[in-house]
Parts: structure tokens; C-alpha cells; sequence
């Protein structure tokens, strides 16, 4: 067979072969990446049950929350005296806004509605 001047029949069962023998090589790559998975998930499975079967039955641990504490920032209870919590808000915001600092930095004790 002359590789330099092929006929049309030549180059095509050529290239064929070529495609077959990539395709081949393809699947065969995709079978063994498969295989090596369903090795490692059985090898899971395997350490999972062992180590669920060494653990000793012990009374299940129950945990307590602990007690609610102070968010990062805040300052503390407010005491609300005939005032709506709405403003209350509206008052803090209009506070921090007129003095220029961050709410987290300033410490409200109380509001007392002053009625006339």
C-alpha cells in the first residue's frame, strides 16, 4: 500500500480505523474512571459501617442551648415607658443620625413618651 498517493477508499477506511481506535481508547478510559469510583464509594460504605459498629451505644447526647446572650454591638435592655416600639425605633434612628454615630455605639436606657 502506497501511504503517499491514497485512493479515496483507502483514506476513508484509514481515517475509520483512526476514529475507531480513539473511541475505543475513549470508552475504555470512561469504564476504568467507573470502576475506580464504585471502588471508592464500596471503600466508604465500607469505613462508615465500621466505624458506626466500633462506636459505642451511648446515651444519646442532648445539647441545651445556651442562655440567649447579647448581640455584638448592642448595649443592653431599652425600657419602653408609653412609648410604641415603632418609635421608639424612629426616635434611636433620629439620635444616632443627629449625633453622627453608629447606632451599636450609643446606649438607650429608656423612652418615656412626655405628654403635656
Amino acid at each position: 500500500m502506497d501511504l503517499v498517493n491514497l485512493s479515496l477508499g483507502n483514506g476513508a477506511a484509514i481515517a475509520l480505523l483512526g476514529y475507531c481506535v480513539v473511541f475505543l481508547g475513549i470508552v475504555m478510559l470512561m469504564l476504568v474512571v467507573m470502576l475506580l469510583c464504585r471502588i471508592m464509594i464500596a471503600n466508604q460504605k465500607k469505613e462508615a459501617a465500621k466505624a458506626a459498629a466500633s462506636a459505642p451505644a451511648e446515651a444519646p447526647i442532648v445539647v441545651v442551648p445556651a442562655p440567649a446572650s447579647l448581640a455584638p454591638g448592642t448595649a443592653g435592655d431599652l425600657k419602653l415607658y408609653d412609648t410604641d416600639p415603632k418609635d421608639a425605633a424612629m426616635i434611636m434612628a433620629i439620635v444616632a443620625d443627629t449625633l453622627g454615630k453608629p447606632l451599636n455605639e450609643l446606649r438607650f436606657i429608656s423612652i418615656k413618651e412626655v405628654k403635656d
